[in-house]
């Protein structure tokens, strides 16, 4: 069924399985997302609608139904086994891994997916960190705490990184933070809306708005496993 459809609703399926989780995704979050006006989105949703791909009611958003999750979910898969394939065979850095995916994500087919999956070892996690669903549809657990709400003196382990912006994750990479990286607070800087973070030997400070979109693990959560 995904490859019938066109590329512009699998991308609105995606969008709205990334934005919804478990509630409805908003028109105007939709359209942020997808960089689109608010009346493309009305229009395309009520498509989907008809279509059965999802369950549209005004002023509450869109709900993917069983039959748009599975499109979305098999989409979501092709898009981040390939970013995974082109970070670990090809050597692409996690800065450059969105924009080829989203490029390829529509014309790989299920033999494809397979074999890629199979060569990478069936992961379950791509470049930053975010879960890989799997064949039959299980997405795999991941952390939702937000480096931005730490206290001061916690350590913790970076689990994912939320944003595809390119010169965030070129920042990131800079000062040595990536997946797997252990880092404690120092200190929260209200004034600067700062983080003082200790890095290995060195301290660095770190945007709050950034520490929004990386999400970690506490250390003695991990230790206590």
């Amino acid at each position: 069924m995904t490859l019938s459809l066109s590329h512009n609703i699998q991308d609105y399926l995606k969008a709205i399985l990334q934005l919804g989780k478990d509630e409805a995704a908003t028109t105007s979050d939709i359209a942020a997302r997808l960089e689109v006006s608010p009346a493309s989105v009305t229009s395309m949703l009520k498509k989907l609608d008809e279509l059965k791909l999802v369950k549209h009611e005004s002023y509450r958003g869109a709900v993917l139904t069983h039959a748009g999750r599975k499109v979305a979910l098999e989409m979501l898969r092709h898009h981040r086994l390939i970013e995974t394939y082109l970070a670990q065979a090809l050597g692409y850095t996690w800065d450059q891994v969105h924009e080829e995916a989203e490029r390829l994500e529509h014309h790989i087919s299920e033999e494809f997916e397979n074999r890629i999956a199979k060569i990478l070892g069936d992961p379950l996690y791509d470049p930053h960190g975010e879960p890989i669903p799997t064949k039959d549809g299980h997405v795999p657990p991941t952390t939702s705490n937000r480096l931005a709400d730490g206290e001061n003196n916690e350590v913790f382990i970076v689990r994912r990184v939320d944003s595809h912006n390119t010169s965030m994750l070129q920042l990131l990479t800079q000062l040595g933070i990536g997946i797997g990286t252990t880092l404690r607070i120092v200190t929260r800087n209200e004034q600067a809306s700062t983080l003082t973070l200790k890095l290995q030997r060195k301290n660095i400070d770190l945007a709050l708005e950034i520490c929004e979109h990386v999400f970690v693990e506490r250390k003695s959560d991990v230790t206590n496993k």
